[in-house]
C-alpha cells in the first residue's frame, strides 16, 4: 500500500468510530469552543506521551485509541472553526459526517502536498516524535488562541489542527502497518 491508501484506510477506521459515537452521543460536541477542543487533544497527546514514557497503561487502553481521538477531535476542531460553536446540539449525524468527510479530504490533500515536498521523511521518524510534534503544535495553538488568532507570521489554528491530525495518522499508519 502507498501512503495515500494507508491514510485512507486509517481515516476509514477513524470515521467509523466517529460515526458510532455520533449514534451514541449525537453531535453534543457542537457546544465546544475551539479552545476546549484544543484541550481535549492536549489530554490525548499527554496520555500518549505518558504511556510512551511509562510503558504501562493502568486503564487498559493503549496509544492507538488516543491517536484516533486526536484525529477525530482535530476534525471536530476544524468544523467548529468553520461553522462556529453552537449553544445546543444543532447538527444531524448525516451533516456531521458530510463535514467530517470534507475536512478529512482537505487534510489528505495537504498531507499529499507536504509528503511530496518532504519526500516521506515521516517514515524515518519514531512514533514518539509524532507525539512530541503534536504537543508542540498544541502549545502553538494555545498561544494563537491567547492572541485571539492575531498572529504576525504564523499559520492559524486550522493549519495546526490539520498538522496534528496528519501526525496522528502517521502514528496510526506505523502502529498498523509497521515501518
Amino acid at each position: 500500500m502507498n501512503t495515500q491508501e494507508q491514510f485512507e484506510q486509517i481515516m476509514k477506521e477513524c470515521r467509523e468510530i466517529f460515526s458510532k459515537k455520533l449514534h451514541d452521543y449525537g453531535a453534543a460536541w457542537r457546544i465546544m469552543r475551539p479552545s476546549s477542543i484544543t484541550d481535549q487533544i492536549f489530554i490525548k497527546a499527554s496520555r500518549i506521551r505518558s504511556l510512551e514514557v511509562k510503558g504501562v497503561s493502568m486503564v487498559g487502553e493503549g496509544i492507538r485509541p488516543e491517536f484516533i481521538g486526536i484525529v477525530n477531535y482535530a476534525i471536530i476542531g476544524l468544523i467548529q472553526l468553520d461553522l462556529g460553536y453552537s449553544e445546543k446540539e444543532d447538527m444531524s449525524a448525516e451533516e456531521a459526517l458530510v463535514q467530517y468527510d470534507r475536512f478529512a479530504k482537505m487534510t489528505l490533500e495537504l498531507m499529499l502536498k507536504k509528503n511530496h515536498d518532504y519526500d516521506e521523511a515521516w517514515r524515518g521518524m519514531l512514533v514518539s516524535s509524532y507525539t512530541d510534534l503534536i504537543l508542540m503544535k498544541l502549545f502553538r495553538t494555545k498561544q494563537i488562541e491567547q492572541l485571539d488568532g492575531n498572529t504576525l507570521i504564523s499559520e492559524g489554528v486550522d493549519a495546526n489542527y490539520m498538522d496534528m491530525m496528519n501526525y496522528a495518522v502517521f502514528g496510526l499508519i506505523k502502529l498498523t502497518f509497521g515501518e
